[in-house]
């Protein structure tokens, strides 16, 4: 082989090669701050992971809000209609948050309880987020009818 076609054959391997690995890093970044949603009925069979953290959504419970009056931590649980799952939050509620309303978590599972680092809630009172609306149609659960609306496809 003369030494030019060498010299090309080496290059294109090591461009390959770099191209391959920024690749590899960037699924890998990817897979790892991905986000997967679980309904309450998906966490209490299991579905869920224990290991990272996940989106959690349903409707807050009627009467389960419970502030700690010293700090900024709450206890709320969050049902599909059919199951009901405890959350932790230490931080600033949004301002639409409330008993009844569908809203949607990121954190992980606990000791059964699920930590959240965030907490969304829907922005006006005709809305839910369609993966709450969905898990509660799934789960058998009737979704209020304030909170129907049709999905844009």
């Amino acid at each position: 082989m003369n030494p030019k076609r060498r010299k090309l054959l080496i290059t294109t391997i090591f461009i390959v090669l770099g191209a391959g690995a920024a690749a590899a890093f960037a699924l890998m970044a990817f897979q790892e701050n991905l986000l997967y949603f679980y309904s309450p009925l998906q966490v209490a069979k299991g579905e869920a992971p224990v290991s990272r953290p996940f989106r959690l959504g349903g409707l807050v419970v009627h009467g389960s809000v419970k502030r700690d009056p010293h700090s900024l931590a709450v206890a709320f649980e969050l049902t599909d209609t059919v199951e009901k799952i405890g959350v932790r939050y230490d931080g600033i509620l949004p301002d639409l948050f409330r008993e009844g309303q569908g809203i949607v978590a990121n954190g992980s599972l606990t000791d059964g309880v699920f930590v959240a680092s965030e907490v969304l809630a829907k922005h006006d009172e005709n809305y839910m987020p369609p993966e709450v609306a969905d898990a509660i149609k799934a789960a058998g659960g009737a979704v209020p009818t304030t909170h129907l609306r049709e999905r844009q496809n």
